[in-house]
């Protein structure tokens, strides 16, 4: 595999195409200022942390345009827990958590020790998501009934049949570029295949995942009389109205063959909700006591349970200590595991990333969306150390970039082997980081996601 790195002319006219798509979206809102109507929105989302939290960026910035918007959210964990708006968006939290902390960690490490994707994918759903479908597709009817326009997660086909039904227009959001067909390149990065072997690639990788979802859709297609999916893909995933993918366009460059339908809006962020909260004095004082510290992080992934979050933070705490580097080791209960703070290592439950991160030498997380984008918007490399496929995707994103040497599989991961990769972390990584960092700064997703969604739906009749 070759990888692409960004040049500073890639950088220069990624600028001038984003400066570009602003002047033409401002254009757009101008022509929309005399003709724009107010909307009721409905927007749903299932899944984590990452999962919810773009949701509700997306909303505040449509209630925040003049729009009446209600979000509907269900997770399979905690992940609802202290959830509000600020701007005024209504939220319904359904069927939450669907599974209990125990099941967490069964599911966690059934599916990190699986090493075909579609197995992953195939547990989930029927762990996590099956038990809260019913829940989920009358909660998705309810708010078909009484919004004008309605925006899912793309996996979320409740909500997707919901308007059909209700003849809604639907808007879905892709949180990875991953599920978006194209001849240009596949999640593989097997670029040397060219556009014939992407096409075979992406027919064998459709059949899979309509192997593994399209039974969910067509149960409930099928007790509604409706006539049945044929390609997840390419009619839930993908709307036929608008689907927008919140992904920076500097990680994700929208593809040649992309219908018009599909748009890159960015990553959709806000700022810092007052749950994650300030920096401590503790860490403040260990953050001016020596070198920039290396941040460790596996996010919703690291266990629960105390026998394997020792483990795990055994783990990092080696790999540090190896690296010989000083370390912020975030874990949910490091003090009932035994663990202490010292010179080298400060352990913490949890932390604003966006206030840490900027301060640290490099990030180690597990790649999920949120934090890969938290990481590169700071301006540092990753080591990613995944747990599941969609997670590979990102590290691989991000070692295509430039940010991050190549990924680690949690299943085969050591201490030691961690220790290198932090070792790879060149000054060459770090410029580019920064590079990419000052590029995403202009994306202004949600701005350009409401804009993009004014566009097509927000005019009069």
């Amino acid at each position: 595999m070759i990888n692409t790195v960004y040049t500073y002319d890639g950088i220069v006219n990624g600028f001038r195409r984003m400066r570009a798509a602003r002047r033409e979206l401002s254009d757009n809102e101008l022509d929309l200022s005399l003709t724009r109507r107010t909307m009721k929105i409905g927007i749903q989302t299932w899944g984590s942390h990452g999962d919810i939290r773009p949701f509700l960026a997306l909303g505040e910035g449509l209630q925040r345009a003049g729009h009446d918007v209600t979000l509907v959210v269900t997770s399979p964990d905690s992940a609802c827990d202290q959830l509000a708006s600020t701007a005024g968006v209504r939220i319904r939290v359904v069927a939450s958590p669907v599974i209990d902390a125990a099941q967490t960690e069964v599911v966690a490490n059934m599916a990190q020790g699986m090493k075909d994707p579609m197995k992953q994918m195939a547990t989930l759903f029927r762990m996590c998501f099956a038990p809260a479908e019913d829940a989920m597709f009358a909660a998705a009817r309810a708010l078909a009934a009484e919004s004008d326009l309605l925006i899912g997660h793309y996996v979320l086909h409740p909500l997707q049949i919901a308007a059909e039904q209700a003849g809604k227009p639907y808007v879905s959001v892709m949180l990875s570029h991953a599920g978006v067909p194209s001849a240009y390149n596949h999640p593989l990065q097997l670029d040397f295949l060219g556009k014939a072997g992407n096409r075979v690639l992406w027919w064998v990788t459709k059949l899979a995942l309509n192997g593994v979802l399209k039974p969910y859709a067509n149960r409930l297609r099928r007790e509604q009389g409706m006539p049945l999916t044929r390609d997840v893909v390419g009619e839930v995933w993908l709307s036929r109205s608008l689907t927008l993918v919140a992904v920076s366009p500097q990680i994700c460059e929208r593809q040649p063959d992309w219908p018009e339908t599909v748009q890159v809006c960015g990553f959709l962020d806000m700022p810092n909700i007052e749950v994650e909260g300030s920096v401590p004095a503790e860490l403040e004082a260990f953050l001016a006591a020596g070198a920039p510290p290396v941040y460790m992080t596996m996010g919703s992934w690291m266990p629960r349970d105390r026998v394997w979050q020792r483990e795990t933070l055994q783990w990092l705490t080696d790999a540090a200590r190896l690296a010989g580097c000083r370390a912020i080791i975030q874990s949910p209960t490091w003090q009932d595991c035994g663990f202490a703070r010292t010179d080298r290592v400060f352990y913490l439950s949890a932390s604003p990333h966006h206030a840490i991160f900027p301060r640290c030498a490099a990030i180690v997380h597990h790649g999920g969306a949120g934090t890969t984008q938290s990481a590169t918007l700071a301006g540092k490399p990753s080591i990613v150390v995944a747990h599941i496929s969609e997670q590979e995707h990102w590290g691989r994103e991000l070692g295509r970039i430039g940010v991050a040497p190549r990924l680690l599989k949690r299943r085969t991961a050591t201490a030691a082997a961690l220790a290198k990769r932090i070792g790879e972390v060149t000054a060459d990584m770090t410029s580019q980081a920064l590079l990419v960092s000052a590029a995403m700064r202009q994306d202004r997703g949600v701005e350009t996601a409401v804009a993009l969604i004014e566009r097509k739906f927000g005019r009069t009749t």
